[in-house]
């Protein structure tokens, strides 16, 4: 029997420019070898996911301007930072509809035929409009169960007619309450270090944004698989809108932690550039996503905030704790 040749099926896949989608929409009951993860990671996907007692923070914005508020605001994002690298947030300010329409919108992307979303399937992950299937599809040893857009919004801003008409209008509007919310978190971890408010925007750690929406269809075997591989965020601050389809979930110590949905809420978590900067005294922790069990497909849409201008070397000596 000749050798298994992964690096050519990897490539068959890819030149299809089919994505995941296209496998799942095919209606196949087995997924590609590719896709399958060794028995050391596949040991590891029931371990919390019937788990109820432990969850991630949820943190209420309603108040934020209050000076009686604030101050508690400020100790629950800064510990939320702390003890778990991620916390979810409610009363953000942002319009349900916005928030509604945004998914909406990436999920009608993906659920295009595979020949309309081919134009926009290559690996430049730098720069540009980019829809693909796993950024380390030739990198990893096994490829996880999702397709992605990704669409660069700052410094160096997409031109807006690359971006797919049919979500152009949400992901441009998306770029501006990510920021804006994502702003808002940091003047808070600002000030749970001690420091004023706007030092980490003077600082320019939001002025890079990079869109990316992502769908993980219905997988025919999601006990083989993973919906994305587990990773940490190398940026400064990461905001995430997520469908009602769970499967992310949180490493906290030994144990990977459901993050259950909540209708309208963000998630927010710490990137490893702001671990670095603020000497840990913010964790960024790792986090993966199961292969989806639905037949609905789960849809996310990250903003991934990162520093433009720096000089720094090492620590900056931000902690003031």
């Amino acid at each position: 029997m000749a050798a298994y040749d992964r690096r050519k099926e990897v490539e068959e896949f890819d030149s299809s420019k089919m994505g995941v989608k296209g496998l799942s929409d095919s209606s196949i009951t087995s997924i590609p070898k590719i896709f399958i993860h060794p028995p050391e990671t596949l040991s590891t996907l029931k371990s919390s996911q019937d788990d109820t007692t432990i969850a991630i923070p949820v943190i209420d914005l309603a108040k934020i301007n209050s000076p009686v508020n604030r101050p508690n605001i400020i100790q629950q994002v800064k510990e939320a930072a702390k003890s778990w690298g991620f916390f979810q947030v409610i009363n953000h300010g942002i319009d349900l509809s916005v928030v509604e329409n945004t998914i909406q919108a990436v999920k009608s992307f993906h659920e295009q035929p595979a020949e309309m979303k081919a134009k926009f399937y290559k690996r430049e992950e730098k720069s540009g409009v980019m829809w693909t299937s796993n950024n380390d599809f030739y990198r990893s040893k096994a490829a996880s169960w999702h397709d992605y857009l990704q669409v660069w919004m700052s410094p160096e801003k997409s031109e807006e007619e690359d971006i797919p008409e049919i979500c152009r209008r949400e992901a441009l509007a998306w770029d501006f309450h990510a920021q804006m919310v994502g702003e808002e978190v940091m003047a808070l971890l600002c000030e749970g270090l001690g420091l004023e408010a706007g030092k980490f925007k003077e600082l320019t750690f939001s002025e890079s944004r990079l869109f990316v929406g992502t769908c993980y269809p219905s997988c025919p075997q999601p006990d083989l698989t993973l919906g994305l591989n587990p990773h940490t965020d190398p940026g400064a601050l990461t905001v995430l809108l997520q469908n009602q389809v769970p499967g992310l979930q949180v490493k906290h110590g030994d144990q990977w932690v459901n993050v259950k949905p909540l209708h309208g809420a963000l998630t927010i978590n710490i990137g490893d550039f702001l671990q670095i900067i603020t000497n840990g005294e913010y964790n960024s922790v790792q986090h993966r996503v199961l292969a989806n069990t639905w037949e609905e497909p789960r849809i996310s849409v990250v903003m991934f905030l990162n520093v433009v201008k720096w000089k720094g070397s090492g620590s900056m000596g931000l902690c003031r704790s």
